[in-house]
């Protein structure tokens, strides 16, 4: 946009930029080097979870200076801003992990209160860890303004003994060395070279997954979120994606202009098809939410059961980021699902192109060792399935990419624990039985509070070569590590009075992916008895601060555990104000 053409009569930062009233605040932009110039143009806030915490975001700062070349580059006043993470692989296994889904919302409503505080026009956003993703694509369509996201990139994968590693072979070494199974060396050997550098876990765990969703949604440029993060080629994607939001300011093309009905079901054809993370489902319906468009963790699963998995990504299967980027990243993915007629072409995209009109620039092609092609899949349906039955009248969620059918059905009687913690330590002192269901309850986004992932316990168990001979069970999460017949999200969860929270040890519980059952054997009526006796949900020592609150506001995971009324109920748009 020239310089002499810029109108702010319709942005929001004309409310601290023009006339004489705003003097005070321009003498402010002043003090920090601006221009009279600068002051005139756009203003573009660009966010990042930059932080000391986890190599997920320790690149984010860095990579941010290119977004604002490229804004400036364009005509633009670009503004770089901070919101907090919470780094699922230091918070796994401990407390600490009540805090990972919670930070979600923070990074939302932070970036939100900043945008809205300072009247910037538009929002570039780099994310690097798992709840930082969707936390900053909510802020995106929350505010429904102009935006680009940027995935800050991968960590690249680790070597030993001449084999690629990832922080998912650690986690699972704890259980071999809790078996006997591996020496103190060698768990120390492992730790040292699993996460060689920056950038987020390398396998299709939950950021990757979040990732390969920012472009099939629209919001991020294709392939941009395909370069690890050391890779100082990402910086391109940051020029570009800072010129790219100037140019949707041009065109007045918001967040909700991208984020459809029709691009949600294109997100979710991309998590099934790579075995994405399970926490898709939940992180789905609350970007949903955020547009005010109904789209539960049903609508995902039933996008789950008819898209072929077809793309081999740890966990369930051999590859990770940095292959599927050399493979040709997520726009071959998405050529391929369109050969099939799975992919809405006509969705607007951050280029200001159509997803057809993008996908016709693409020039690679399936290479049949990490993706490939969709007339031959990995299976014949998606790597993610969604359950329902009496056990779980809200739903639940299972990752069952590299299992085979016969693996997909599992019944046995229940082993109920009432924590995280305390089916930790039964299945280190190994207090369970092959053919059990091991229910692990009171860990929903309100019960918990939190909705903590489960990592460190099915880590041990296929550890312990455990995995495929026993099923578990939680109304809490999966880390997008997690392999093993493992169901989450099971709703209500117990904290709101669900069938979870009923089960008895000795239950038998049937799980079925391939019918998508999740069922107890037992009898409405011996359910509505145990829930008249039901003395109510297990007693917190969360009774004050953020995890207080936020068990008070959150709601069911089956519409992305979110804790406010959505674009249902707003009565403004930000940028009309």
């Amino acid at each position: 946009m020239p310089k002499d053409q810029v109108n702010k009569t319709h942005l929001p930062s004309r409310h601290v930029t023009e006339g004489p009233s705003r003097a005070p605040h321009r003498s402010y932009f002043y003090a920090m080097g601006l221009d009279e110039e600068a002051i005139k143009q756009p203003w573009v806030g660009v966010a990042t979870c930059w932080n000391e915490a986890a190599p997920c975001n320790i690149a984010l700062n860095r990579q941010a200076q290119s977004v604002k070349l490229g804004v400036k580059k364009a005509m633009g006043t670009p503004r770089e801003f901070t919101t907090i993470t919470v780094t699922d692989g230091i918070a796994m296994g401990h407390e600490g992990m009540r805090s990972s889904l919670a930070s979600r919302e923070a990074i939302t409503d932070t970036v939100e209160l900043t945008m809205r505080g300072h009247c910037y026009d538009a929002l570039v956003g780099l994310a690097g860890c798992d709840k930082s993703l969707p936390g900053m694509m909510m802020a995106m369509v929350r505010l429904n303004v102009p935006s680009v996201f940027i995935y800050g990139g991968s960590i690249l994968p680790g070597r030993l003994d001449g084999k690629d590693v990832t922080v998912q072979d650690v986690f699972e070494a704890v259980g071999k060395h809790q078996a006997g199974n591996m020496t103190d060396a060698e768990l120390e050997v492992l730790e040292r070279v699993a996460c060689p550098s920056a950038g987020a876990c390398g396998g299709q765990f939950t950021a990757n997954t979040m990732a390969c969703v920012s472009e099939a949604i629209g919001l991020a440029l294709m392939n941009s979120s395909g370069a690890p993060a050391p890779y100082e080629s990402r910086d391109q994607y940051g020029i570009a994606s800072g010129e790219a939001v100037m140019n949707l300011i041009e065109k007045n093309i918001r967040a909700r202009d991208v984020v459809t009905r029709k691009s949600l079901e294109n997100a979710a054809r991309v998590v099934a098809c790579t075995g994405g993370s399970t926490n898709a489902g939940l992180h789905l319906p609350a970007i949903a939410h955020e547009a005010g468009i109904d789209f539960d963790l049903f609508d995902v699963c039933d996008i789950f059961r008819d898209t072929p998995y077809f793309v081999d990504l740890k966990p369930g299967g051999q590859y990770v980021a940095k292959d599927l980027y050399e493979a040709g990243g997520v726009p071959v993915v998405l050529k391929e699902l369109r050969k099939a007629g799975l992919i809405h072409e006509e969705c607007m995209t951050a280029s200001g192109r159509t997803m057809g009109e993008e996908l016709d620039m693409i020039k690679g092609e399936a290479d049949n060792k990490v993706i490939y092609s969709i007339e031959n899949p990995l299976t014949p349906t998606g790597g993610v399935v969604g359950l329902k039955g009496n056990l779980a009248p809200e739903g639940a969620i299972v990752k069952v990419a590299g299992m085979n059918t016969q693996e997909q059905s599992f019944t046995g009687p229940a082993r109920c624990f009432e924590s995280e913690e305390d089916a930790f330590e039964a299945v280190k002192a190994r207090q369970y039985e092959e053919g059990e269901v091991l229910v692990i309850r009171n860990e929903g986004p309100a019960g918990g509070p939190g909705m903590r992932e489960m990592l460190a316990t099915t880590a041990a168990l296929s550890g312990q070569g455990m995995g495929k001979k026993v099923a578990l069970i939680t109304d809490g999460r999966f880390s997008g590590a997690t392999r093993g017949f493992c169901v989450g999200h099971v709703g209500p969860e117990a904290a709101h009075g669900g069938p979870i929270g009923l089960l008895q040890n000795g239950d038998v519980i049937t799980i079925n992916a391939v019918t998508g059952e999740l069922s107890v054997d037992l009898s409405d009526e011996e359910l509505a008895t145990r829930k008249a006796n039901w003395k109510g949900p297990k007693e917190t020592i969360y009774a004050s601060g953020a995890l207080w609150k936020y068990a008070q506001l959150v709601g069911g995971a089956r519409l992305g555990a979110v804790t406010h009324p959505g674009a249902k109920s707003e009565k403004h748009i930000y940028m009309d104000l």
